[in-house]
Parts: structure tokens; sequence; C-alpha cells
């Protein structure tokens, strides 16, 4: 039996120690990346497509369909993880051109993500997509990782996450609740270059 899970985005995470950032990232069958996010002190790049419909889907089965080309030439041992969307909120400045991208990982103590999930939807998502500076904030589900909460905001700059408003929204009593509860927790800041994969 196939291990089938609802699919809205496709993530591919490639570490290119010694490469630099990409000059040219593009995808076969059919999809265009969506975001590419670049992280220099990681040497790290995300990729995210976006599926024309939700599928309920196998990773053998995605594998099989789409794959990751780096500066033209297919790239090999590049984890794929199958995203299932359950917030997309705009942000205070959702017209702007974000150049950062942040995102924070997440397993939890057991039994502890349902509360995770209702802080992230009823408070910290919402709180911080009005910041200023905040041009979307979204949270997945991550099917193949054992961090299985993927939060992430497109960002004017790097420097929103050092505002007063942005602090404020971390620093509630709900959120000194639940963030003691995070396990395996990856938080990472990159530099947004979807442009460079066009």
């Amino acid at each position: 039996m196939t291990d089938q899970r609802p699919t809205d985005v496709l993530l591919w995470r490639a570490r290119l120690e010694g490469h630099g950032v990409p000059q040219r990232l593009s995808l076969t069958g059919g999809l265009r990346p969506a975001c590419v996010a670049w992280s220099l002190s990681e040497a790290l790049v995300h990729v995210y497509a976006r599926l024309p419909i939700r599928e309920f889907v196998d990773l053998d089965n995605l594998s099989s369909r789409f794959s990751l080309n780096v500066d033209g030439a297919p790239a090999a041992n590049v984890p794929l993880c199958r995203l299932e969307s359950v917030l997309d909120l705009p942000g205070a400045s959702h017209a702007a051109m974000p150049e950062a991208h942040y995102v924070v990982e997440t397993a939890s103590d057991p039994g502890w993500m349902d509360e995770i999930a209702r802080w992230y939807a009823d408070e910290h998502l919402p709180g911080l997509a009005a910041v200023a500076g905040c041009v979307a904030a979204r949270r997945y589900i991550n099917h193949d990782d054992v961090r299985c909460s993927l939060a992430c905001y497109d960002l004017v700059g790097a420097d929103v996450l050092r505002s007063p408003a942005w602090l404020a929204v971390r620093e509630t009593e709900w959120s000194s609740r639940t963030r003691p509860h995070f396990t395996h927790t990856t938080r990472t800041m990159f530099a947004n270059i979807t442009e460079t994969s066009r």
C-alpha cells in the first residue's frame, strides 16, 4: 500500500556546498517554481512549486513526474517533500516584492501539535501577517519530515524580524506557553531569489 498524502505544494531542499547562488533552477513535468530561496550560511536552496490541484499522492509518483534541475543539470539526491497547505495569509505589505523568506520547521512534544496548530491559526500567523514588512505568511504540514510543521514568511527584508511589532507578536503569553514544546526546530533566513529561476 502506498503512502498517499494530501499535497498542494512540493518542496525541494538542495544543499549546494561550494556552489554559490544558483544561476538557473527549473522543474521538469510542466511545473514552475513559485518561490526559490537561498541561504548562504546554510548553502541551502528551497524550491517550492504549487500543484494545479490538491492531490492525494505518494512520493514515488511525484518523483517520477517532477524533478529539479540546477544550472541546466539534473539535481541528484535532493529530498522532495509533500506539503499540505493549512494557512495562507496575505501580509500587511502584500503588494511589496519580498526580498527575504524566513522558515520555521518544527516537531512537537507528544500531544502538543494540536495546540501548536491552534496557536498558529488563531494568534501567531495572523499576528505576524499583520506586521508591516510581511508580504505573506503561510503554514504547511510537511508529510515527509519529522518536523511536520513548516511556517514560512515572505518579508520585504530580514530586518522585519527585529521590528517591535514582530517581536511583540512573538512575546505573547500563548507563545510563551507553546514554544517550549517545539522539538527538532530549525529557523532559517533565506534570500528570495525567485527571479533566478526564470
